[in-house]
């Protein structure tokens, strides 16, 4: 395949949108110790700006108790904790709205290991007094200047009946009712939903507050590229292996166009729904990821969308019970013991992308490569994919690229993610697939999940800088020009 990348011809700056914010498990979670170690880990090393997490008002919370008189007892402590942390990171909360407290709560239905309760409150008025109390405590505690940089998203996907147990209507009414709760604290605070699945009720959402005069600052939703979710049992590589390739940006297409002008918020994303996915483990997803970002960043609207929140940054993760199994498919870009995935490098080549993006060409279409470059003061890089959902047809691909244009050139080298690079699940088999690890297993698997540089042979003529690589199945290369 050939590949001509013209080094004299932008087509914009890169925006790195992708590193706004990042998921995680219930918030409770984030009271542990190794959560917060691995969390300022990719703060300092991926860059994200916000996190967002289910269950800020879980019972695990002690947020909301009813007393003996009938009256309610607020406790924000836990919260604070939270907050405090991320502040102390320089990252800064995406609060999620969710679930309801017993305290609060109409009925019993509930969901993940944790007990998150689904049903809507048994009055609107006092879910939108234990809301208002929040927004106003947190703007006392961190001051209005700091949490107007905030977003509170109300509720997770209620357009499915394993979140959310009331109707659409339902969920308006409980929308309205934080809405104006957090405008009452103040009026620039930010808030925003449906935080759907499968990218559904924008219009209905957008249309509901507008006919009522309720406020909303921003559209938030969510997608996978399979329409199952939550899916643990199921036959996930099957339901991926019927998705099309590259469908997430053609999800977001649809999505921008119905909430033009408001910002998009993309809350949660991943190759699957499944925190028992396999392929979350694996290159696959770092091309996967790749591919999809650099895809999206072609849209003609995708100045309106401001966050990819990839789910999620950790496999310290009990929706499903907590997995000691080092490799068990979890979501995250880091399992528990805080070793990178190869998801992770695919982050770190993202973040090489800044600056100016060129304009590239391709030969030959309709292959499983992809191809996006930009220029800065330091070089040139260009990243590569070669990705196709599974059980689909993909190989190895040689690959020819031109730099045109480009003469002057110190050095080239490359990184790679696939099977044999990058890759410490595969190392872990090697192992032996041991349950619990010593320290000596550990640094033996983040050493084989380090990106390595690797000289490629390249060439310079008239037209410019020639280079000739083969990129495996299922895989990302990052060529750096200097």
């Amino acid at each position: 395949m050939n590949i001509t990348i013209f080094t004299e011809k932008t087509t914009g700056k890169v925006n790195q949108y992708w590193t706004k914010c990042v998921g995680s498990c219930h918030a409770a979670t984030a009271l542990r110790e190794d959560w917060r170690k691995q969390l300022k880990k990719c703060r300092e090393e991926l860059g994200f700006e916000y996190v967002r997490f289910h269950g800020l008002l879980n019972d695990d919370m002690s947020v909301c108790l009813k007393k003996e008189d009938g009256t309610f007892e607020y406790s924000f402590f836990n919260i604070d904790s939270i907050f405090d942390f991320l502040l102390e990171i320089s990252m800064k909360p995406f609060i999620e709205l969710s679930f309801m407290p017993t305290a609060l709560a109409s009925g019993t239905k509930t969901i993940f290991h944790y007990l998150g309760n689904i049903t809507p409150p048994k009055s609107y008025e006092d879910w939108g007094d234990l809301i208002g109390a929040l927004a106003e405590h947190l703007v006392q505690r961190y001051g209005v200047d700091e949490v107007r940089k905030w977003f509170f998203e109300v509720w997770n996907e209620p357009n499915l009946d394993i979140f959310w147990s009331g109707t659409m209507e339902e969920y308006f009414e409980l929308y309205r009712h934080a809405a104006l709760a957090i405008k009452k604290a103040d009026s620039e605070l930010k808030v925003g939903g449906p935080a759907s699945a499968i990218d559904a009720w924008i219009p209905e959402l957008r249309e509901f507050c507008k006919k009522e005069n309720v406020p909303l600052d921003f559209i938030s939703t969510h997608h996978y590229p399979t329409d199952a979710a939550y899916g643990l049992g199921l036959d996930m590589e099957e339901q991926m292996a019927r998705a099309d390739r590259g469908t997430l940006t053609e999800k977001l297409r649809k999505a921008l166009e119905e909430a033009d002008p408001l910002p998009v918020y993309y809350t949660e994303w991943n190759n699957s729904p499944s925190p028992r996915d396999p392929y979350h483990d694996t290159p696959y997803n770092a091309a996967f990821i790749i591919k999809t970002i650099t895809d999206n960043m072609k849209l003609d609207r995708i100045d309106l969308l401001k966050c990819y929140s990839f789910w999620t940054f950790s496999d310290i993760f009990e929706e499903s019970g907590f997995s000691s199994v080092p490799y068990h498919g979890g979501f995250g870009l880091l399992n528990i013991y805080g070793i990178p995935k190869p998801s992770y490098r695919a982050f770190q080549m993202l973040s090489k992308l800044n600056g100016d993006k060129l304009e590239t060409a391709a030969e030959q279409e309709n292959t499983t490569i992809d191809c996006t470059a930009s220029r800065n003061s330091e070089g040139i890089t260009v990243l590569l994919t070669n990705h196709n959902v599974p059980k689909a047809p993909i190989n190895a691909e040689k690959v020819r690229i031109l730099l045109k244009g480009l003469k002057n050139v110190l050095s080239v080298s490359l990184q790679r993610i696939d099977e044999t690079h990058s890759n410490p699940k595969r190392a872990w088999v090697e192992m032996g697939s041991p349950t619990y690890l010593d320290n000596e297993q550990i640094q033996a698997l983040i050493d084989a999940s380090e990106l390595k540089n690797e000289t490629v042979d390249w060439s310079v003529n008239e037209e410019g800088v020639k280079i000739e690589l083969t990129i495996q199945p299922h895989s990302a290369v990052a060529i750096t020009v200097r």
